[in-house]
């Protein structure tokens, strides 16, 4: 297992500047384990001691609101943290919303505390882990543009543009409980692109077209 959890800590671009002392250290505090799809890593609000990433695999992160109903809020890809980080002045970390895997995944846990103290303490991987807080903070930012400001046609393209791949992966009921709109607004909305020459749709699978057309369709009303 050390051996595996070694080069899976060469494998992961985060830890790319390390030396092999400070992987090797990274070793005796980390863990790795496999998660089935659609199994569920963690609740919202849960509070954990280990840093996480996703090795392989595909998770989403989403919340309930008081009706019971599933909020969306980003997908978790591979090579990347799965944890939320909000502060560097606790050795605990509470997850901000439930994350969920999309397919069979792999995880690799790394003891927090002590991660704190060898490495974030002594200014080592601080640009590595600020750059992670960052992208996740894009992400609710793409969030909120998604819900308060694009339209139903904006959301679709958005999406595709973002990463046609999993639109394709995922049902279309899905896509559209992801997307707040109705299964029959995105049949239309996808007829519309693709009439539009912005999109071609081949035994069901999206293909882009027009890369710049597509993105015109968003960022325009976020421009706005």
């Amino acid at each position: 297992m050390k051996i595996n959890i070694k080069s899976t800590l060469y494998a992961l671009d985060f830890f790319n500047g390390l030396n092999e002392q400070q992987i090797s250290m990274l070793c005796s505090i980390s863990s790795l384990k496999s998660y089935a799809e659609n199994s569920l890593l963690h609740y919202e609000k849960t509070a954990t001691n280990q840093l996480m990433f996703l090795v392989d695999g595909l998770a989403k992160s989403y919340k309930i609101d008081k009706h019971q109903n599933e909020i969306f809020l980003y997908h978790i890809y591979k090579n990347h943290i799965i944890s939320e980080i909000s502060s560097l002045k606790t050795e605990v970390l509470t997850s901000y919303s439930n994350i969920l895997f999309i397919e069979n995944s792999q995880v690799l846990s790394i003891d927090y505390s002590v991660f704190k103290e060898q490495f974030l303490d002594k200014g080592i991987l601080c640009l590595e882990l600020a750059s992670e807080v960052i992208r996740q903070s894009k992400q609710l930012q793409n969030l909120v543009n998604r819900e308060f400001i694009l339209d139903s046609v904006a959301k679709v393209a958005m999406m595709i543009d973002a990463d046609v791949k999993i639109f394709n992966r995922l049902k279309r009921y899905d896509v559209s409980l992801m997307l707040h709109i109705q299964p029959s607004t995105l049949s239309r909305v996808l007829s519309r692109l693709k009439h539009e020459g912005v999109i071609e749709i081949d035994h069901g699978e999206v293909k882009i077209v027009e890369a710049e057309a597509l993105q015109k369709i968003y960022k325009g009303l976020l421009d706005e």
